[in-house]
């Protein structure tokens, strides 16, 4: 089990701010970063609607989610593993 940290700002890069009508881009994205099987740490700037979006996506994909703040430190969204 690999630990990737996708910061949420990299999958909209290209713009100021994340577009809905973009949203099947980042989910792409996230989960190509993902991959199969690993602990995903979610982090960086980006609305609400993406977290949540991303977080479903890789629910599955991912055997253990976080999400990382400076405020909260790592939160455990869901983990699968077996230990």
């Amino acid at each position: 089990m690999n630990n990737i940290l996708i910061s949420l700002e990299t999958l909209y890069k290209d713009t100021d701010t994340a577009k809905l009508s973009d949203l099947d881009t980042y989910i792409q994205k996230a989960k190509e970063l993902a991959g199969e099987g690993n602990e995903v740490m979610l982090t960086g700037a980006g609305p609400v609607w993406l977290y949540l979006k991303i977080a479903h996506a890789l629910h599955g994909k991912a055997r253990r989610l976080l999400y990382r703040s400076p405020v909260t430190g790592d939160v455990v969204i869901f983990d699968h593993s077996p230990d």
